[in-house]
């Protein structure tokens, strides 16, 4: 029952990020309810393949579908300025981050995925969504830039595995988790934390000295 809680949830929070890029790229409806469901359920979708549980649960659940749908509508029409898009789609993206991390890596291991896998599985099932959405809507998937993004989901990975092998995962935990890779997310973000190498800057060729008259 959490496990679907946090799926219907972590849906709704990705797919809500999905309705508001469109909005913001200036596409129409149909395109906002595109971007929802991939956002929504892209990642989902990613990890059933990989699991070999097809067709992938979340697109012949009724309920994931609509919840999809439904945020997609309501965020392409909510009166928000253009200066609060990058905000609200920050933060929604986050929260999707942290719910389907957490339920990636839970789903694995209940399906008897070996640990190494339920990381990755985590890895994908967090960003998966929000790749797909940024690379149709033309722009390059956040997870490919200079702010943190793919580190905290892969944390909260580890840890849901590490508490399931202690056999210490509780929904409270799985709660927990979730608040700390959205907490790490947003953090990353605002003190603009990064992996970008600094270049080096090329050595300054000396002046000519002047020739004598």
């Amino acid at each position: 029952m959490v496990v679907e809680v946090a799926e219907l949830l972590g849906v709704t929070v990705f797919a809500l990020s999905g309705g508001l890029l469109a909005a913001r790229r200036g596409m129409d409806l149909f395109g906002a309810v595109v971007l929802a469901l991939v956002a929504g359920l892209g990642g989902g979708t990613i990890r059933d393949v990989l699991l070999g549980a097809v067709p992938p649960a979340n697109l012949s659940d009724a309920w994931a579908v609509g919840c999809a749908v439904g945020a997609g509508v309501v965020a392409f029409y909510q009166d928000l300025g253009l200066a609060r898009f990058r905000r609200a789609v920050l933060v929604l993206d986050a929260g999707g981050l942290g719910l389907f991390t957490v339920n990636g890596a839970v789903t694995a291991l209940s399906l008897g995925a070996p640990p190494m896998a339920a990381v990755f599985l985590g890895l994908l099932t967090g960003i998966g969504g929000g790749v797909l959405r940024d690379v149709l809507s033309g722009q390059v998937p956040v997870v490919l830039q200079d702010d943190i993004y793919a580190l905290p989901c892969l944390a909260g990975s580890v840890l849901v595995v590490l508490l399931w092998q202690a056999d210490a995962f509780t929904p409270v935990a799985g709660v927990l988790v979730a608040v700390l890779v959205f907490a790490l997310r947003l953090l990353g973000r605002m003190r603009r934390w990064h992996l970008r190498r600094t270049p080096s800057q090329p050595p300054a060729w000396p002046e000519r000295p002047p020739r004598p008259a």
